[in-house]
């Protein structure tokens, strides 16, 4: 598939991540054997460790949206620079809701085989997040 072709797919599954369109967004991105190495080491990977991941985000998150920043297209390789921003309305890991806002940046790198993710890698600010939702103290500016 051609790297356009794969940016559309992105595109497309940004989509049904912003309206909470789970399975939407798991069958237009991910192939459903996908290893996702952000996921944590208890779940599964593919599909059903996915799931998992993303209905207790979007549980703890409801009004999430994704923005990309930047994409750039290598090969069979996508490399996206992206925030997310909402407000906590659920548990998170444990943390009551605050209904505090947040919005937190992140990176991955997509592989793309047939026009569906095989492997993924991302990092996203999860300290920032639990700072701005009062968690842990913000880091003192010099």
């Amino acid at each position: 598939m051609s790297t356009a072709t794969n940016q559309a797919v992105l595109e497309q599954a940004r989509r049904y991540f912003n309206v909470g369109d789970i399975e939407g967004y798991l069958t237009t991105l991910y192939a459903p054997d996908a290893i996702a190495h952000f996921l944590p080491p208890e779940l599964p990977q593919g599909h059903a460790g996915l799931r998992i991941f993303y209905t207790a985000f979007l549980a703890s998150f409801p009004d999430v949206q994704l923005h990309f920043d930047d994409i750039i297209a290598e090969g069979d390789t996508l490399a996206v620079r992206y925030h997310v921003a909402g407000a906590h309305l659920g548990e998170f890991n444990g943390i009551p809701a605050t209904g505090r806002q947040f919005t937190i940046s992140g990176a991955t790198m997509l592989r793309f085989v047939a026009g569906k993710v095989v492997e993924r890698w991302s990092h996203s600010d999860f300290v920032g997040l639990m700072q701005q939702l009062g968690v842990i103290p913000a880091q003192a500016t010099a």
